[in-house]
């Protein structure tokens, strides 16, 4: 069978109700669980959910189990719903997998099986995705995540300010699972009036115009003394070290160096834009998570002209050298290793050795 999208499932869940067995996988598991959680509510009246709803691990059943599970008759409803998570474990235990397969050869009509799969394995179960309807549940757009956020902040009965949102996209990223987290924190703030930008400051821990992304391009754009003046307060922030931020800032010097290429090659304005975007969408780097592909490939064409081939090289070994640096747990100043990095690459030096 085809591997559908989630726009293709929500769209034929709604138009034609749920099939009788899903394969979820792809890398959000978030959304997977809010469409397990759409089929429930969509099959199950919640009254009789502890009598038709069972979730078990694919890694704790047997496959006498798993059959009996499926095979059980709805309590009072016309169907009930079994959910297996974590069936990346089938690989191992290839029996259960057999079984599983077995039953979708011929489904009970009063049961929804659905096998999720967790982030961690992103390769589909070939064996499964020709059995069972599939859905691969991918990264969203930028826009989409944006509009995903609204949605989670409407059902915790919150609007966000202008500015407020994009903030806490800025700070958080496409991370579901964080960005979910820092909705139902606002949430408890308890104020009738939209959350500003300053309240997601200071939850999140980060003002605006100082997050890692707002480091980086300071860097890029060759700004050394804004990019050496944000490098102790984003150290200070949760969950940041200077091997992140190094981190943020590598892949972002070989795109520069993509769009140079494409700039070298006589490219300018509009088609420098989209040879660079087509660059980034025939590599689609992970690097990219969260951020809108579109407008890091404008930054990357504009700051192009000022990165020419032997600065982008020794900018990259800069970042590599201060990487080691940063990760030898003989030294400690990781702002001054930073600040270092910074000054050498607005100046197109070697200033670590």
């Amino acid at each position: 069978m085809p591997i559908h999208t989630m726009k293709t499932f929500y769209g034929k869940l709604k138009r034609q109700g749920p099939e009788s067995a899903y394969y979820f996988l792809g890398s959000e598991d978030v959304l997977k669980d809010e469409a397990v959680s759409q089929i429930i509510e969509r099959v199950l009246d919640k009254s009789l959910q502890d009598f038709n709803l069972d979730q078990v691990s694919a890694g704790q059943i047997d496959p006498a189990d798993l059959t009996d599970l499926c095979s059980t008759l709805p309590m009072m409803a016309d169907r009930r719903v079994v959910v297996v998570r974590g069936v990346e474990a089938w690989k191992r235990k290839t029996r259960v997998k057999k079984a599983a397969v077995a039953y979708l050869q011929d489904p009970a009509p009063g049961t929804i099986l659905i096998l999720v799969q967790a982030a961690a394995e992103e390769k589909p179960d070939k064996t499964l995705a020709a059995a069972v309807y599939t859905v691969k549940f991918d990264e969203m757009s930028p826009e989409d995540t944006a509009r995903w956020l609204k949605r989670e902040a409407d059902q915790h009965g919150i609007r966000f300010d202008r500015g407020a949102g994009e903030h806490l996209l800025a700070t958080v990223g496409a991370n579901l699972a964080a960005l979910r987290s820092e909705v139902a924190k606002l949430s408890g703030l308890a104020v009738d009036a939209p959350i500003t930008v300053q309240q997601v400051s200071d939850v999140v821990g980060i003002h605006q115009g100082e997050t890692l992304t707002d480091w980086r391009d300071a860097v890029l754009a060759g700004d050394a003394a804004r990019a050496a003046s944000l490098i102790e307060s984003i150290l200070n922030q949760p969950g940041t070290t200077g091997v992140r931020m190094v981190m943020a800032l590598s892949p972002a010097l070989i795109g520069v160096g993509v769009a140079r290429a494409h700039y070298d090659a006589g490219k300018r304005g509009r088609a420098l834009d989209s040879a660079v975007r087509d660059s980034i969408e025939a590599v689609r780097p992970s690097s990219l998570k969260g951020l809108d592909w579109k407008l890091e490939a404008t930054k990357w064409a504009t700051w192009a002209p000022e990165w020419p081939g032997p600065r982008i090289r020794q900018a990259i070994d800069n970042a590599r050298r201060a990487d080691e640096l940063l990760k030898d747990t003989h030294l400690s100043d990781d702002a001054g290793i930073l600040t270092d990095l910074v000054m050498g690459l607005a100046a197109g030096t070697e200033v670590m050795t």
